[in-house]
């Protein structure tokens, strides 16, 4: 194994400070948004209407500009995701997707960088002899 592939490996649990670095921003991806989505359903009533925040969500050239972004970002990475957790024999896509849709993509992107960093890891160990696909 490379030295790189080593030193990638010193966070805690030896898993790399990427894969934490990964795993905060899931936390924050999940907790930001979801406090203006109930910040939302407080100003809007006791239930998220979906119709209503889209149209919210495109209401001004500045929203449509950051919802278009997102959703054609979102899909462009989500079939990345899927055809690299395929490749790699990765486990957890479908919680990974179904978090996405109901958590927000900023948890689900992020939560699947993590548990690819932790594949990418578990087949270095598994294969020393492989060229390091962990960098």
């Amino acid at each position: 194994m490379s030295d790189d592939a080593r030193s990638t490996r010193s966070g805690p649990g030896g898993i790399s400070w990427i894969a934490w670095i990964y795993l905060l921003l899931a936390v924050a991806g999940g907790v930001l948004p979801w406090l203006a989505n109930l910040d939302f359903i407080r100003s809007e009533g006791a239930a998220f209407d979906l119709g209503l925040f889209i149209r919210q969500a495109n209401v001004n050239p500045a929203a449509q500009s950051l919802s278009r972004d997102l959703a054609i970002g979102a899909t462009a990475v989500t079939i990345w995701m899927v055809r690299e957790s395929r490749r790699l024999g990765m486990r957890g896509l479908g919680w990974v997707l179904l978090s996405c849709v109901t958590i927000a993509f900023a948890f689900g992107a992020p939560l699947f960088l993590h548990l690819r960093e932790r594949r990418l890891l578990e087949l270095a160990r598994l294969s020393p002899e492989a060229p390091d696909t962990a960098k």
